[in-house]
C-alpha cells in the first residue's frame, strides 16, 4: 500500500519538524536503503521546492549517486572535492551561500546557487552524504543545518 505525504506547512523549523516525523513514518517499515533514500530526497525536495535534492554513497573510496530528485547530476566526487567531497572528507555539515565563492566547487550545473551538504555518520564513519542544492543565494541557515543533520541522525539506520 502507497505511504501518503501531506506536505507540511507553516515556520520552516515546524515544516522540518512536521517532515522528519512523517519521513520515520515512512522508512520505519522499509528495510530498503535506496527506497528510503529515494522517498526521503523527494520528500525534502517538494517539501521545500529545491533545485536540487540527494544522496552520494561512501562507495570503494569515493562518493557515488544515490537517489535523487532535480536534474542530471555529478556521477561520482573524491573524496575531498567540491563540497560534497570536502564534507565527507571532515565528516560536518558544509552551507555555502555562493557557490561560486567555494574553492574546488564542482558545478554539476550553472543553476546551482548555493548548497548546503550533511554527511551521514555510523559509528564515526561516514557512509553518505544529504547534498541540497538551491537556484537562489543564500538559501540555506541555521536553521535548514540544524534540522536536517537532526533529520539524517535520526534515520541513519534507515539510509545507509
Amino acid at each position: 500500500m502507497a505511504e501518503t505525504f501531506n506536505i507540511p506547512q507553516g515556520s520552516k523549523a515546524d515544516m522540518y519538524a512536521d517532515l522528519i516525523e512523517q519521513a520515520k513514518s515512512v522508512v520505519s517499515t522499509e528495510s530498503d536503503v535506496i527506497a528510503n533514500m529515494g522517498n526521503v530526497a523527494a520528500m525534502l525536495h517538494f517539501t521545500f521546492g529545491f533545485w536540487w535534492t540527494g544522496f552520494y554513497r561512501v562507495i570503494d573510496g569515493e562518493l557515488v549517486l544515490g537517489p535523487f530528485q532535480g536534474p542530471l547530476a555529478c556521477t561520482r566526487i573524491g573524496k575531498g572535492r567540491g563540497v560534497c567531497g570536502t564534507s565527507w572528507k571532515e565528516a560536518h555539515t558544509i552551507v555555502v551561500p555562493d557557490v561560486d565563492q567555494f574553492p574546488g566547487h564542482i558545478a554539476c550545473s550553472s543553476e546551482s546557487k548555493s548548497e548546503i551538504v550533511v554527511p551521514i555518520i555510523i559509528n564515526g564513519d561516514v557512509k553518505a552524504v544529504l547534498d541540497i542544492d538551491s537556484a537562489q543565494l543564500a538559501t540555506f541557515d541555521e536553521v535548514d543545518k540544524t534540522w536536517l543533520e537532526k533529520l539524517v541522525k535520526e534515520l541513519a539506520d534507515k539510509l545507509v
